[in-house]
């Protein structure tokens, strides 16, 4: 409750934190709500409107080489980067948070075991695994997902293990086993609770990087189908255009660097909120 209370005051406080909370929001309910706010069918064809500036009459961010509607395809898009942020985040977090608890608990050959697939993992460059998990998958969200979640539950993974290593062996959790408690009950009864805030902020920068990952992926072609439009994928179509139409390719990248920033300022706003060394300045700074 008192780190819940910390986190409330510094958002309370944090201008550039409650900016960024406001930008998530409000990406989030466009997403969530993107049939009823686009304008226009994302993917409805309009040949004799095509690359029409934006400001035009009935096209506020313009049209593309095809005539669909920019603003459209944008409030579309940020479905598609969200919904697999989110998921690939959570499912990857899970397998992570139990593959720590696990090898920093047991320690032993459970320990040496599971890091040393870990290091394996870490070998290969992040997004090359990813490209290689979509190309021998196909191209799909549901793909895009299981590509991420393979490639990214190993920063968990060594998150957890280092926390629960510093934590197994404090007076709590000797008194808990002493007591007769199981290693499970320990484990999500004593120990994870008090890990949750390293894993929150941890999770919150790494949804930017599945973000732009995903971007990367569907401009690669790897991405969603041609029927969902995403942000790679505006990107990709625009960059042959950038000099005669400038909105195809530059709308899209401001929509990926205004989330992915929103999302690392929050990341780092609750870092520092739920930092015990910020909190004990924040109360010597109070007046008495």
């Amino acid at each position: 409750m008192r780190r819940v209370d910390g986190l409330y005051r510094f958002f309370d406080r944090s201008w550039l934190a409650m900016f960024a909370v406001g930008v998530m929001v409000l990406f989030v309910i466009a997403g969530l709500f993107a049939p009823f706010l686009a304008p226009q069918d994302p993917n409805a064809q309009d040949l004799a409107a095509r690359l029409q500036p934006p400001l035009t009459s009935g096209h506020l961010l313009g049209t593309d080489l095809l005539g669909r509607d920019v603003f459209s395809r944008v409030i579309h898009g940020t479905r598609v980067s969200l919904v697999v942020g989110f998921a690939a985040v959570a499912l990857s977090g899970a397998i992570g948070i139990v593959v720590g608890l696990l090898s920093g608990y047991f320690g032993g050959w459970v320990d040496t075991t599971f890091m040393r697939i870990v290091d394996a993992w870490l070998a290969f460059p992040f997004l090359l695994m990813a490209i290689a998990v979509v190309a021998i998958l196909g191209p799909g969200l549901q793909n895009i997902v299981i590509a991420l979640v393979i490639t990214s539950w190993v920063v968990y993974a060594r998150l957890v293990r280092g926390q629960t290593l510093s934590l197994r062996e404090r007076e709590f959790v000797l008194s808990a086993r002493g007591l007769g408690a199981s290693r499970f009950s320990i484990m999500a009864t004593h120990i994870l609770p008090n890990i949750v805030a390293p894993i929150l902020v941890v999770a919150t920068l790494e949804l930017g990087v599945v973000i732009v990952t995903e971007a990367s992926l569907s401009f690669l072609g790897l991405g969603a189908d041609a029927s969902q439009p995403s942000w790679g994928s505006m990107l990709a179509d625009g960059r042959a255009y950038i000099t005669q139409a400038w909105w195809l390719a530059t709308l899209p990248g401001v929509a990926i660097f205004v989330v992915v920033l929103a999302v690392n300022v929050l990341g780092d706003g609750i870092r520092d909120a739920l930092d015990p060394r910020q909190e004990t300045m924040r109360r010597l700074e109070e007046p008495v």
